[in-house]
């Protein structure tokens, strides 16, 4: 048997190509796992469980469809959608993870993270994050009519845009203190995340142990999928 994660689908109706290649992996790839770790940002945006894009429906129908099934699909929050709750729980039959989640894959310990708390560089993402994370905010935002909490979002996502365009590759990638420091407070031989689009496997030495970072690309212009099972790993485009 073997475990599947992908990471930054970036769902969205205005690309319809990246459904269809989500929607047909769930249908065939999918079915043969043990179980699926999607590591954050599934979608584009998620204003809240109660404002569903019909064009999502489709895609939530068939994670209800591959858990029943009996594969277990875990979901963890990402920078674009940390709204999803209980009711995304209930009708798509995932599981939502915390980030981070210790998990025991195949007798290794391993850390699963969104990433974006690692890229500690980027201060003022990481004050955003902060302020739309804390649960006041969240019920405030969510107290808001579905309309204007598009409008918001779409707003926030022109200027997330904007500032990306000004600040450097080094200040948007993981910071190898905060790295060092997860493994160590976790007390972890691996970590695998996303976030960051850039796929690689990371060999690090820390405390005298040799330790992993697997970083997952993008579903769409790196199509980026992880296959782990009992004898290793594999990281490969996932079409």
């Amino acid at each position: 048997m073997f475990t599947y994660f992908i990471s930054d689908l970036h769902l969205s109706g205005e690309r319809p190509d990246i459904i269809k290649l989500f929607r047909d992996f769930l249908h065939d790839q999918a079915t043969q796992a043990e179980a699926l770790y999607i590591l954050g940002d599934l979608f584009e945006v998620w204003i809240g469980d109660d404002a569903v894009p019909s064009d999502m429906e489709p895609v939530i129908a068939d994670l209800s469809a591959l858990t029943a099934s009996g594969v277990p699909v875990f979901v963890m929050a990402g920078n674009r959608d940390f709204l999803m709750g209980k009711k995304f729980e209930k009708s798509s039959g995932c599981t939502l993870l915390n980030d981070p989640t210790t998990i025991n894959l195949y007798g290794t310990s391993t850390l699963l993270m969104h990433g974006d708390t690692l890229c500690t560089d980027d201060v003022d993402y990481q004050q955003f994050r902060s302020q739309v994370r804390d649960p006041a905010w969240q019920s405030d935002f969510l107290d808001k009519p579905a309309e204007e909490r598009l409008a918001i979002s779409k707003h926030a996502r022109q200027e997330s845009i904007k500032r990306t365009s000004e600040k450097s590759e080094v200040i948007m990638d993981v910071n190898p203190q905060a790295v060092e420091k997860m493994f160590r407070q976790h007390r972890i031989l691996q970590i695998i995340h996303g976030h960051t689009h850039r796929p690689a496997v990371h060999e690090l030495v820390i405390d005298n142990k040799t330790v992993k970072r697997i970083v997952l690309g993008d579903w769409y212009s790196q199509t980026s999928l992880l296959k782990v099972d009992a004898d290793g790993y594999e990281l490969t485009p996932s079409s």
